[in-house]
């Protein structure tokens, strides 16, 4: 009972800064990790990159791969892009900065969209057509789906956003359920992969 109460009353406006700065911080680095690597296989084709360590876990395969560069330039650019303005908004939340206006909630809130569509694209092509993950592009795919989680839920906290009134219930359970619901996107995405390589993690055991 008690559990359900505090999450009733939580407020993403706490929430959403420390998802951001932190989830800024490790997307930074993973991105700039996968850049370098990036850099040093086009110097050197025979360059084995630092998360390539088995089959499975070959960045090599990913960085090679046509989906690298789905825009036409390496899809690390994006992360060294994006993951600035999320440490910088996290860090101005947290130093009680005006009020920011709705049309930049909306903006962040279409970004956010878009990072989530293009992670789970590369997820399915990781995954489903390339056969091989990235280590560090894991680390990106999960700060993203949290940083669009909570960007979202406070959007629809302080009115950012106005859910349709037959949502009202779905929004409610979100906001009160907020962390189960994220850690149970983490665990489907999780038994996808499992799945898909069990003929590999099998000869684990």
């Amino acid at each position: 009972m008690a559990r359900d109460q505090s999450l009733k009353t939580v407020s993403f406006k706490r929430i959403l800064p420390i998802i951001l700065v932190i989830g800024g911080i490790v997307g930074l680095i993973a991105s700039f990790i996968i850049m370098n690597d990036k850099l040093k296989l086009m110097e050197n084709p025979g360059y084995l990159p630092s998360c390539s360590i088995n089959p499975v876990l070959s960045c090599g395969s990913i960085m090679k791969s046509a989906q690298a560069k789905a825009f036409g330039f390496p899809n690390p650019f994006i992360g060294l892009a994006a993951f600035p303005v999320l440490i910088t908004v996290g860090a101005a939340i947290l130093a009680c900065v005006t009020r920011l206006k709705r049309w930049f909630w909306l903006g962040l809130e279409a970004g956010a969209i878009f990072g989530l569509g293009f992670v789970h694209w590369l997820f399915f092509q990781s995954v489903y057509k390339i056969n091989a993950l990235c280590i560090y592009c894991i680390a990106v795919w999960i700060v993203t789906i949290a940083s669009f989680w909570y960007v979202t839920l406070y959007n629809l906290e302080q009115g950012h956003i106005k859910a349709p009134k037959p949502l009202a219930r779905v929004v409610n359970f979100a906001k009160r359920h907020h962390v189960d619901i994220l850690i149970s996107w983490y665990l489907i995405i999780t038994a996808l992969i499992v799945e898909h390589f069990w003929y590999y993690f099998k000869t684990w055991f």
